[in-house]
């Protein structure tokens, strides 16, 4: 791109109050499926010392260098972007496994992401859990964000915090704009929201405020699939459509919602 061009690329960040709610595996599946609309995708691994995205991707072999070498410049940015094995439009650059969470500078982290911008349609940043160090970078140079929760009230409490920091340590709260934010409802089971097990997506939005963008249901094809290292979205399971329906939505389609039904006396549910 020419020298002073006006960057293109859109920055989503995709986070959550706290860890192991699918934050990762939902980067992975959508990076894929916006790569396999055509766009041109980088997923940026932003959990210094906890990677994983790697794996789901089926990538960690590949790796040589890593983000943190890149910006204490031991390597270029081309040397350590690691090309998708199927989905040739995507891009990945892994995390440091090994070194401190607080390596990571504001500013390096903003030229990085302009480098990104330039050569990049979507820019997905994994970003650490909000509790962890390394998260406010992952949020600052954000243009949109997607929160990604569990139906239980520790997750959704822990998501309707971390809305409050995007709103107020973002670089678009500094200027006085929104950073866009979205809601992704994960391993929702229908069953246990019938009974009153589990928080309904209703109640989820309802205490968060915000638009929804994807519900996915609890699927078992998910464990394996990234045990597989292959996303789940080249299935066609439930999730893997879920996945591919959030996709879009970024992407500005309408796209209506999988209706999802408890597995047994299903009927209660019909007539709620």
């Amino acid at each position: 791109m020419l020298k002073g061009a006006i960057l293109s690329g859109i920055v989503i960040t995709i986070t959550s109050g706290k860890g192991g709610v699918g934050k990762s595996t939902t980067t992975a599946n959508l990076a894929v499926g916006l790569a396999n609309s055509g766009k041109k995708v980088v997923a940026v691994d932003f959990d210094i010392g906890l990677r994983n995205l790697d794996m789901i991707l089926g990538l960690e072999n590949r790796i040589v260098y890593d983000i943190v070498n890149v910006m204490e410049g031991e390597c270029n940015l081309s040397q350590a972007l690691i090309n998708d094995k199927k989905a040739k439009n995507l891009y990945f650059l892994p995390a440091s496994q090994s070194k401190d969470k607080n390596i990571l500078d504001k500013e390096k982290v903003a030229n990085l992401i302009e480098k990104l911008k330039n050569e990049f349609d979507y820019i997905l940043l994994d970003s650490p859990a909000g509790i962890e160090g390394g998260f406010e970078h992952s949020i600052f140079r954000a243009d949109e964000a997607l929160i990604v929760s569990t139906p239980e009230v520790s997750s959704v409490r822990d998501a309707d915090r971390v809305i409050g920091i995007i709103d107020a340590k973002s670089q678009k709260a500094q200027n006085g704009e929104e950073v866009k934010k979205h809601i992704i409802i994960n391993r929702l089971k229908p069953e246990m929201v019938e009974k009153g097990e589990m928080l309904s997506v209703d109640d989820v939005l309802k205490i968060l405020s915000l638009p929804l963008i994807g519900i996915i249901p609890e699927d078992e094809k998910i464990v394996s699939s990234t045990n597989m290292g292959e996303p789940v979205i080249y299935g066609n399971s439930l999730s893997s459509q879920a996945y591919k329906n959030i996709a879009k939505r970024i992407l500005g389609e309408e796209v209506p919602y999988l209706e999802l039904k408890p597995k047994k006396g299903f009927f209660g549910r019909l007539f709620s």
